[in-house]
């Protein structure tokens, strides 16, 4: 699978190099968990240091089957981070480490079961009343509200938005439980 990447710079130049080092670490992730439904990388610049320029703050956000894992990898005193690269292999270090926890964590209940997660694209989107419908590639129709959107990527769905779902543990399968958006249609020009 290729994880469904979100890169986000903040307060320097999108650099093209230094995203296609994101990309190539973001795609490793897939040894550690199978079923990751997205991650957002943030690189931002901090401060500027009297004596060491810039330092940089990378900031990974896993979207994963039982939960988000977070790392925000800023150490103001580092001088290491005056290399965006370094923070940002810093950051993807410490995202492996929690990563490896949170699928051990899971233990065989993960392994024994099939993923509960399918695709769908969305067909109706109520933003006033915060919810909608997806139509899941097995042809189910499957209601969900922002409440069951993953962070908070509600007010980016669009009708035709590819996403993945799980099941709300309670219902019969015609509730969302969680929704990850995979992409954004771009609009018609």
């Amino acid at each position: 699978m290729i994880v469904p990447l979100q890169i986000t710079f903040k307060g320097l130049e999108p650099s093209p190099a230094l995203e296609a080092r994101i990309r190539a670490r973001a795609a490793r992730l897939d040894r550690f968990e199978d079923d990751i439904v997205g991650c957002h990388v943030t690189i931002a610049a901090l401060h500027r240091h009297q004596h060491r320029g810039y330092l940089y703050s990378a900031t990974i956000e896993i979207f994963a089957p039982g939960g988000t894992i977070a790392v925000s990898h800023d150490n103001p005193r580092d001088p290491a981070h005056a290399d965006p690269y370094v923070a940002v292999r810093d950051a993807f270090d410490a995202a492996i480490r929690r990563l490896e926890d949170h699928v051990r964590t899971r233990g065989d209940r993960a392994a024994s079961r099939p993923s509960p997660l399918s695709r769908g694209r969305i067909t109706l989107l109520d933003a006033a009343a915060g919810s909608g419908v997806i139509a899941t590639d097995d042809g189910q129709d499957v209601t969900f509200d922002r409440a069951s959107v993953a962070g908070d990527a509600f007010d980016r769905l669009r009708v035709g938005s590819k996403v993945r779902l799980a099941p709300a543990g309670d219902s019969d399968g015609l509730r969302a439980g969680m929704v990850y958006l995979l992409d954004t249609p771009h609009p018609a020009q």
